[in-house]
């Protein structure tokens, strides 16, 4: 999963907020483009390292806390500083040193994507309630309110559904917003701001309406906006799903970042995510088991 949200990631980076000219030319699959801010083409962003910090954490040892939490943000940016963030968090970041400076000086109320984002890694928690928690607890920290708390539950509530093979496309929609006690759309057609809601809207009609992993980044991008987000959060998804043809054009992962934390280390968080799932799985099945004897 964690390989396949940088690729999103970064074939999204090059049109997010581009103009429709760009997105009408290029958006076919045939090359990753530089962003406007100077972001190398085939480099992930934000979406991406949040979501690693979330799946470091899940398979670490360590206690699902706002403080761990915090310092997994930090740790993450400060080994890896990246473009991608908005000025105002990136600058942030920049000015602390601590998940407890994190807690102490961020002001939560923000109805922006950023929970949203980072949530997909949180479908391998197999609890649905656990789930609903975990995915409130972590957006709390940046994005405490209704649509950002409830954007993070649908984002992770989609990905369990599709790790855990739950259904069809067609009724992921009711799905999520059964969970959730929201009522979310899968008929989204305009840009997509940098909100959570309209995020979500997006990602729910691109998993609905493509057939296949590269319907996903297409799909994703013809929006125009805030697409690296959808996209890289749709090809998460879809990618653990057996409801999309698979096969992506090789250069998407040969021209990928290769660096320190690019998409080998990317593959390897991935499997351990994976592995993390599948031991929860056998476990729960055990305790079943047990419980029926």
């Amino acid at each position: 999963m964690l390989l396949e949200i940088g690729i999103g990631d970064a074939y999204g980076a090059g049109f997010e907020f581009s103009p429709r000219e760009k997105v009408e030319t290029y958006n076919n699959l045939s090359q990753y483009c530089e962003h406007e801010l100077g972001i190398a083409p085939g480099c992930y962003t934000d979406d991406t390292q949040m979501s690693l910090a979330i799946a470091e954490l899940i398979i670490s040892d360590e206690a699902w806390t706002k403080e761990n939490l915090a310092n997994k943000f930090v740790e993450c940016f400060k080994r890896d500083e990246r473009l991608g963030y908005s000025k105002g968090f990136y600058s942030f970041l920049h000015s602390i040193s601590s998940g407890e400076e994190f807690l102490r000086k961020m002001k939560p109320q923000s109805t922006r994507n950023g929970a949203a984002m980072r949530s997909a890694p949180l479908g391998y928690v197999d609890n649905i309630t656990k789930l609903l928690e975990m995915a409130e607890l972590q957006a709390s920290l940046t994005h405490d309110t209704e649509i950002g708390r409830k954007s993070s539950q649908a984002v992770a509530l989609a990905s369990h559904y599709a790790i855990y093979n739950l259904g069809a496309k067609e009724n992921l929609t009711e799905f999520v917003s059964q969970y959730t006690k929201y009522n979310w759309r899968e008929n989204w057609s305009a840009p997509v701001a940098c909100c959570a809601e309209e995020t979500v809207h997006a990602l729910l009609t691109v998993l609905r309406t493509s057939e296949s992993l590269k319907d996903v980044l297409v799909n994703s991008v013809a929006f125009s906006g805030d697409v690296d987000t959808v996209a890289a959060v749709g090809l998460g998804i879809a990618s653990r799903s057996k409801e999309y043809c698979t096969g992506l054009p090789s250069f998407l992962i040969e021209e990928l970042e290769s660096g320190k934390y690019g998409k080998v280390y990317l593959e390897e968080i991935g499997r351990q995510l994976s592995e993390f799932g599948d031991a929860n799985k056998a476990m729960n099945e055990d305790a079943k088991k047990r419980r029926l004897l």
